[in-house]
């Protein structure tokens, strides 16, 4: 039997009628077509479908999407502001830590939520903040060196 849930996603308020056994993943991607979510091991091991739930950073493949009622959730894409990008985003492209970009929105999310809080991080607490996201194609040293960069950035 199916529950309906409201939730906020990317400033937009939504109300769900959402089976039992249903992911938040599975649920942003399938119903409201939220599709930079992506889904990876299925297991929370990957972050490829971490997304920020209630200010958090979260594996959006492990929640059930009931369980998310009454949150606040952003996605990828909730955070650029309109047409221009978060520095976090700009520093991505720029820097070349995005390649086949698969893990990038989960990135970027786990990037942008450190930065929220910390926004003057060591390189150890951006490799600690990225430790729940795999990325099998850059090596991860450009994904830090980016996210550094951005920090320079948000501060001037």
């Amino acid at each position: 039997m199916k529950k309906l849930i409201t939730f906020t996603v990317n400033d937009i308020e939504y109300e769900v009628a959402v089976a039992p056994n249903r992911t938040l993943t599975q649920v942003l991607r399938d119903d409201l077509n939220l599709l930079g979510t992506k889904e990876g091991c299925g297991v929370g091991d990957c972050g490829a479908c971490t997304v920020i739930m209630d200010g958090k950073p979260v594996n959006s493949c492990l929640v059930l999407a009931v369980q998310a009622g009454g949150s606040t959730i952003k996605t990828i894409e909730g955070v650029a502001s309109g047409d221009s990008l978060h520095p976090v985003q700009e520093t991505f492209v720029e820097m070349g830590a995005i390649q086949c970009g698969f893990c990038t929105p989960g990135m970027i999310l786990s990037a942008t939520s450190l930065l929220e809080k910390n926004p003057h991080p060591t390189e150890q607490e951006v490799r600690q903040a990225l430790s729940g996201n795999l990325c099998r194609c850059t090596g991860y040293q450009k994904i830090v060196e980016a996210v550094q960069e951005a920090s320079r950035r948000m501060k001037g």
